[in-house]
This record gives C-alpha cells, structure tokens and sequence, in this order.
C-alpha cells in the first residue's frame, strides 16, 4: 500500500483519473467532491466520496478528520477564466478561502503533503513567443490566474510555517474522456459535444474576428494524472509545468478534432473574449524529464475517440 490518497474534485474530470491512476499504484484512495461539475459515476464503486463543499470548513475537517490522508491532490476548482471575470469574488471565496479551509485541515490532521491544480496556462500571462518554462515572470490576466498564483503563495506559507510539503503543477489545456463541456472549462469538450449535436464550432479570434484564433498548449489527462501521483511520492520538483511544447491554434483544433471524429467542422466566428489570453504555451523540458515524453494531441484526440465510441 503506497499511502491514503485525498483527491479534491476526485468526481470530476482529472481528479478521477487521477483516481484511476492511484488505484492501480497500490493507493488507497477517497475522493472529496461537492458534485456541482462531477459525478459519482465517474468514479469505482467502492470509493469513498465525500459530499462536501470546500466554502464549508466543518465539513471539510470532518471528511479530513475522518479518512486521515497522507495525500491530498487539491484539484476541486472554480475552474473557468470567464466566470472568474464576471464573478471574481465567487471565483477567491472557491479558489482561496476554500483552498485555506482545505489546507487547515490537512496541517490539522497530519498531512503529509498537498499537490496543487494550479495554471501555466493562465498563470504565466501572454506568452508572445517561445515557450514559458518554471522560472518565467508570472504575469496573471484574469481572476481565475491571480486566485492560483494566490494559492501558490500559501502552499509555500504553510510549508515555512509548519513544515507541510507541496507540489505546484501548473497544467497546460488539459483534456480527454470525462471532461464535462457545461461545467468545466475546457475547448476540446465544448467542441466535441457540439460536433456530436451537429452544430457549428465558434472560433474566438485572436485579434480580429476570421483569425485562427488563440494559441494554446494541450495536454492529455493521463500525463496529468501520472504527474501527479509522482509528486505525491516526492519524485518531481516542487514547482513544474505539465505541457507539450506544441502549439495549436483553435481553428487547427476544430480541424483536428473534427477529422478524428470523422463528423463534419462548420466553423463560426466570434470576437475576442475578455480575459482570453492570445498565446500561452508551457516548456515542457522538466516534466519531460520527470515523467517521459507527453502524448501528442493526435494520439490523445484518437484516445478519447475510442473512448466515445466505447460508450455508444
């Protein structure tokens, strides 16, 4: 048995795969989860869930109270750049007073380490050109970034303050199987569900409306999930991106996506939106060399194909 693995958000997206993953290493493995994106069908049967809100810190005590973990993967999130422009104070009551809520539980309760959901694709700012490696000037443009840069600053209080270890990974785009394209951000689901509806694929420009829109590094959730079960084995850097490298333009993922499908792309488009950045793509070198070389978008694109066709 590797440990007790707690994964916030575990219902959703990438908290269960990265159940999934956790299960197979020999894990054992709850899920924390207030159900308002996930689903405990996403989820094996046997794991524990426990309802909880992280805004709620009695509920949140308790649950750490109860399954004492030695781990916790902090995924649960108010997890879109629009909502947070619209609503930033929705946005820091989830993203940090929540997180807080989460972190005095885990110092309270003897965890021994925290793994941290944070954003290279918000947190770095415009990325004009290049690839923003670890070391790069945080540059936050959106509610959404600052509350994770926020965070990040108090993983590295609690752990001066009262020795609790942490890990920040700072995703690129994550998809794949699961992803939820009404509550979750996440392009490759929104399109995905609309080009299994038969409806059009709305481009947001870049600059201009017509453009290719904005640039942006993709990465497969199983690489995310594998990151993070080698961090909470202590294996990784503190602080490290999980990304591709590769750049991709929305409109060459509306193309790619539709042609992996095999259904028709009609394209639309739309203007720019507030607090979208124009190009943000992460360095991949040190996760690279942590955990390997990342799935390319066209193996992962055909990995959730199989997956959706699996299911009809």
């Amino acid at each position: 048995m590797m440990g007790r693995l707690l994964v916030t958000g575990g219902a959703g997206f990438i908290g269960s795969h990265i159940i999934d993953t956790a299960l197979e290493a020999g894990w054992e493995v709850a899920a924390l989860d207030n159900l308002s994106t996930g689903s405990r069908d996403n989820l094996p049967g046997d794991v524990p869930l426990y309802e909880v809100d992280l805004r709620h810190p009695e509920a949140v005590h308790a649950a750490v109270a109860d399954f004492r973990p030695t781990v916790i993967s902090h995924q649960a999130a108010q997890a879109s750049v629009s909502v947070s422009v619209r609503q930033p104070v929705l946005d820091a009551d989830i993203n940090i007073l929540g997180g807080l809520n989460l972190l005095m539980a885990a110092h309270h309760y003897g965890t021994e380490r925290v793994i941290f959901a944070s954003t290279g694709g918000a947190i770095y700012g415009e990325v004009d050109a290049g690839r923003a490696d670890e070391s790069a000037p945080v540059r936050p443009y959106s509610p959404y970034a600052t509350s994770k840069l926020a965070f990040e600053y108090y993983l590295q209080t609690f752990y001066q303050q009262w020795g609790l270890e942490f890990t920040v990974l700072r995703y690129a785009n994550v998809y794949g199987p699961r992803q939820n394209p009404h509550g979750e951000a996440g392009v490759v689901a929104i399109f995905t569900a609309r080009l299994q509806a038969g409806l059009p694929l709305q481009i947001n420009a870049r600059e201009e409306p017509g453009d290719d829109g904005c640039v942006r590094d993709y990465v497969y959730v199983g690489d995310v999930a594998r990151a993070n079960l080698r961090a909470a084995t202590g294996q990784i850097p503190r602080l490290m991106n999980v990304g591709t490298g590769a750049e991709t333009t929305t409109r060459q993922l509306a193309q790619q996506l539709a042609a992996t499908l095999g259904r028709p792309a009609e394209l639309e488009f739309g203007p720019h939106r507030s607090g979208d950045l124009k190009r943000s793509v992460l360095d991949p070198g040190m996760s690279r060399a942590a955990l390997g070389e990342p799935l390319d978008l066209t193996a992962g694109l055909q990995h959730l194909a199989n997956w959706l066709e699996a299911r009809t």
